[in-house]
């Protein structure tokens, strides 16, 4: 019999790597957890409280948790209906027309991921530093004492930067392997949190926790000041819910498990969070984190709360902790956003460069370890601005454009099929908007973050044109392709 019409082995080419979708429900939520909890509530308890000035920071929390369940169900619902590599960059660009505003703004999305996300894992990195400093208090020394230009460099600066290294180095694998991986760290994670709201609440002082200053209430514009500081630091906290979307590709059906993954994670760690803070502020004086009369209240809270309950080696015991979480946390970073810049660069819209895949592996190592390097540089700056700067970036550049766009969609595309479909729509878009823009506009060097977004939208919207100028693309070219 003749076997001509039949491929020969010469003539099978397995073609280029893929992503897969290997990751189930419970592996989504475990990564968006990691994302979430991390080191964030534990360096940001003591800022809340000195934003507002006692315990009624609480608002801050409960303020930051409507928000993200407002902005969560954005997320799930776009999510569920495109869930492909990139997250934002895929929404944006299809809201809003691939060759038209959508190409400029999921580009914008893309280079403001090149600033935002780095800083994100950087803050992730410092504040594993600083609880590492309390296990080993060198740490906290600086390098070159002596050295006049090199002086602000510390032990900590250089274990951040260590550790995000790290990160990238174990992060350099195929994806089954870093969801098992993922799992341990979550269990380390759940572990830390759980403890220390089982300390707080079995060596609890009512009235250590709801002592309130005098005038905690009054509306003026100070409260509102601190009340839009407490919220931007909360939020810092909640983000992560939505890092389930940037692997949308990688979702094993994704239509029912993107939007289950984001608003179970929200939920659950809303309430571990603010089961946290209410147990912290039974045994540790809010008055010690506000005026700083106790350094270690300040940097390592946790720790301080668990030598007051079960002594020095349980905190020493829950610091290491507090650092896994924070590891984790990063792991989950930098695992989310290296999808983004690969998803765009593959679909033409951003560097070439970042266009491949592992050939053996199958995983976007280029832009791995061009947002790791990044983030380490980063781990050098001060924390608070850090996580200022990242937070107005990412409300300007990427979550009120799919608040506007998601309703756009439903507007211009009201048939186009969504596997969930948000409750009590448009009331979380619209809900969800206003709270961020309290956030930006509320605080006192508001105007100082909103110049960072302000430089990273005009200086990615510059690049831009400039490339659709030479490749002659829109808004530089006519209906049928050619020059304008």
């Amino acid at each position: 019999m003749s076997h001509t019409n039949l491929p020969q082995p010469e003539d099978v080419s397995p073609g280029p790597p893929q992503l897969s979708r290997q990751i189930g429900l419970g592996g989504a939520v475990s990564l968006n957890m990691l994302n979430m909890i991390g080191v964030g509530p534990f360096i940001a308890m003591p800022l809340i409280i000195i934003a507002m000035g006692g315990p009624q920071a609480m608002l801050g929390w409960i303020l930051g948790a409507l928000i993200a369940i407002c902005d969560g169900m954005v997320w799930a619902e776009l999510g569920a209906a495109m869930p492909k590599a990139g997250g934002s960059y895929a929404f944006l660009r299809e809201i809003y027309g691939p060759k038209g505003m959508g190409r400029l703004f999921s580009f914008l999305y893309v280079w403001q991921v090149g600033f935002s996300a780095p800083l994100s894992i950087a803050s992730g990195c410092i504040g594993l530093s600083q609880y590492a400093a309390y296990l080993w208090p060198p740490l906290a020394a600086r390098v070159f004492p002596s050295v006049p230009l090199l002086g602000f460099l510390h032990y900590t600066t250089l274990s951040a930067a260590s550790s995000c290294v790290l990160v990238v180095v174990l992060l350099y694998r195929n994806v089954r392997s870093i969801t098992r991986m993922a799992w341990v760290l979550w269990v380390g994670v759940v572990f830390t949190i759980c403890a220390v709201i089982f300390a707080g609440f079995t060596h609890f002082h009512p009235a250590l926790a709801f002592t309130l200053p005098p005038g905690a209430f009054r509306m003026d514009r100070s409260f509102f000041e601190g009340l839009g500081a407490a919220t931007l630091l909360a939020t810092y906290c909640y983000w992560g819910y939505y890092n389930v979307s940037f692997l949308g590709a990688e979702i094993k059906d994704p239509g029912r498990n993107i939007p289950r993954a984001v608003l179970l994670s929200i939920v659950l760690v809303a309430a571990l969070y603010l089961l946290m803070n209410v147990s912290v502020l039974g045994v540790v004086p809010w008055q010690e984190m506000h005026a700083g009369s106790t350094p270690s209240a300040k940097v390592a809270v946790v720790a301080v709360l668990m030598q007051r309950t079960f002594g020095p080696f349980a905190a020493r015991v829950i610091a290491a902790l507090v650092i896994w979480s924070a590891f984790a946390s990063v792991f989950s970073l930098v695992l989310g956003y290296s999808r983004v810049p690969y998803a765009a660069a593959l679909d033409g819209n951003y560097f070439r460069f970042f266009a491949k895949l592992h050939p053996v592996h199958g995983f976007p190592h280029r832009s791995l370890i061009a947002l790791g390097s990044v983030a380490t540089l980063f781990c050098f700056f001060d924390l608070p601005h850090v996580i200022a700067a990242l937070v107005a970036i990412r409300i300007v550049l990427q979550f009120l454009l799919q608040q506007v766009g998601v309703i756009v969609l439903r507007i211009r595309e009201p048939e186009r099929a969504r596997p969930f479909r948000m409750w009590l729509y448009p009331l979380p878009p619209i809900l969800a908007f206003a709270g961020f823009l309290f956030i930006l506009i509320s605080r006192h060097q508001a105007i100082r973050e909103f110049s960072y977004a302000t430089a990273v939208a005009v200086s990615g919207a510059v690049i831009f044109l400039a490339r659709s100028r030479i490749r002659r693309e829109w808004p530089f070219a006519t209906v049928d392709g050619t020059n304008g």
